[in-house]
């Protein structure tokens, strides 16, 4: 199951933001990772069968106070673009508009011994 995890972490520097970023990427199942939020102070990451507990323990340890804000399933892309793919019903006039002519064939004549005149 896809889950996305907002994690709260105490970063006051760029090198507090790399470090959580690192540490957040070496964990097991992870596919992506952001740093969010309006003090850039929150790290979301988006993965399967991440351990959010286990990663806020880590980040605790390594980086400063921690905590978890929400931990929400996330749905497929594209499973939800194959739903939304449908095609569109043929409206009844379609006919009016479009009508199919079959192809007309001209023969070409070629004369091997032409005249001498070049208007005809």
């Amino acid at each position: 199951m896809k889950q996305k995890i907002v994690i709260k972490v105490q970063m006051s520097c760029e090198k507090c933001r790399t470090k959580a970023k690192k540490i957040a990427a070496e964990a097991d199942g992870v596919n992506s990772l952001a740093i969010e939020g309006p003090d850039r102070d929150q790290v979301v990451v988006t993965g399967d069968g991440v351990d959010s507990a286990n990663l806020t323990r880590t980040l605790r340890k390594k980086v400063g106070f921690a905590d978890i804000l929400s931990v929400q399933k996330v749905e497929d892309k594209v499973e939800a673009k194959v739903e939304a793919k449908t095609e569109p019903p043929i409206p009844s006039s379609y006919g009016q508009y479009f009508q199919y002519t079959t192809p007309t064939f001209h023969e070409v004549v070629y004369d091997p011994t032409p005249s001498i005149c070049s208007i005809l």
